[in-house]
């Protein structure tokens, strides 16, 4: 009990309205690849989240293929959110996956400081649209496997199947897991920082 407390203390001190600076991460990725279940797993508020049951009408529009047993989809967007200090939080958005909802994504990457794709071994040609649509904006990005217990790939198999460039980190995690979603997000900081400090400008030698 005295350990349930602590936890409820500590969420309302995090919650403050203190932060100067939001920092937005978005997470996308195909249909049923785990998006949900990401922000879920790492927000330390309850998530925001527009899922709704999947009907019939469905079934014409959207390719469950490996995902027979998904039962709701997201048809708006998901939003976490947490603290990294004082001053500065992160704001976790997960975009939807269907094709027909693929026309929110350019609104969602507007001031997203970065991004993970999130995939699904068994179909990773579900994630060529979302790399290609961080490649058109110049979105900062890396991409997470999520484990589903399919085939195992190496990391060199997986990098050819998505023609990803050498400079975007690869990285297998579990969605459910907290702790793996923390190392995900952390990839990506530590992708971003790598970025900004190659692209600043060298300051120019003095004349002699």
């Amino acid at each position: 009990m005295d350990s349930a407390i602590s936890d409820q203390r500590e969420t309302r001190q995090t919650l403050q309205s203190t932060a100067d600076n939001g920092l937005k991460i978005v997470i996308v990725g195909g249909f049923g690849v785990g998006k949900t279940t990401m922000v879920r797993s790492v927000s330390e508020i309850r998530p925001l989240n527009t899922e709704e049951t999947m009907t019939k009408a469905g079934e014409a529009v959207d390719d469950t293929d490996g995902i027979a047993a998904k039962t709701a989809t997201t048809v708006a967007f998901d939003f976490g959110r947490i603290t990294l200090d004082a001053h500065n939080v992160l704001y976790l958005f997960g975009a939807p996956g269907q094709e027909r909802f693929w026309f929110l994504w350019d609104r969602l990457f507007s001031g997203t400081l970065g991004a993970v794709v999130l995939v699904d071994t068994r179909r990773l040609a579900d994630s060529w649209y979302a790399i290609d649509r961080l490649e058109h904006h110049g979105t900062p990005f890396v991409v997470a496997c999520n484990d589903f217990g399919g085939p195992a790939h190496t990391a060199d198999e997986i990098r050819a199947a998505l023609d990803l460039p050498d400079a975007v980190p690869l990285v297998f995690c579990d969605a459910r897991s907290r702790e793996s979603g923390k190392h995900v997000l952390i990839s990506l900081v530590q992708h971003l920082q790598t970025a900004v400090l190659t692209n600043q400008p060298k300051t120019p030698e003095p004349t002699p």
